[in-house]
């Protein structure tokens, strides 16, 4: 068996493997991609030299520790922190305070609660720096009352 030639066949497959995983990213070719390239090298490189057993074990060794990076680096990639939402009826109860003049009937006025800053309304006139709390969420901004 020429093995020179095997491992081109192979480096080529797994090569190609590998564009079709950067086309279709999910690593579901990639690691038989790289076992295949790395299994190829040796075949080229050792050619005729190549045993079974050197064979089964360069297949093993290769698939373990591809498949290993594989998943350190998806971990790597879902080290993240996701952002958080906040739903407005959450915000009920809550404090804050006016950075925009809180006006009724329009939705100019702007309260910080909790760092976020959020559109609100009021039943009467609440000027800045003045300390609320929400009494109820409505769409996407607050009802609020002085404190």
């Amino acid at each position: 068996m020429d093995f020179f030639s095997l491992g081109i066949a192979f480096v080529v497959i797994g090569l190609l493997m590998l564009i079709a995983e950067m086309h279709t990213p999910g690593f579901f070719i990639a690691v038989p991609g790289t076992v295949l390239i790395i299994l190829g090298i040796v075949f080229m490189i050792m050619g005729d030299k190549v045993t079974v057993p050197l064979a089964v074990a360069v297949i093993l060794i290769t698939s373990v520790v591809a498949t290993v990076l594989v998943i350190l680096f998806y971990k790597k990639l879902g080290e993240g922190e996701l952002e958080t939402t906040t739903a407005v009826d959450t915000l009920v109860g809550r404090e804050g305070i006016v950075v925009r003049k809180v006006e009724p009937g329009n939705l100019q006025g702007k309260v910080k609660i909790e760092g976020d800053v959020w559109s609100a309304t009021a039943d009467r006139e609440i000027p800045e720096g003045r300390k609320v709390v929400v009494i109820k969420g409505e769409g996407v901004h607050v009802v609020v009352r002085e404190k």
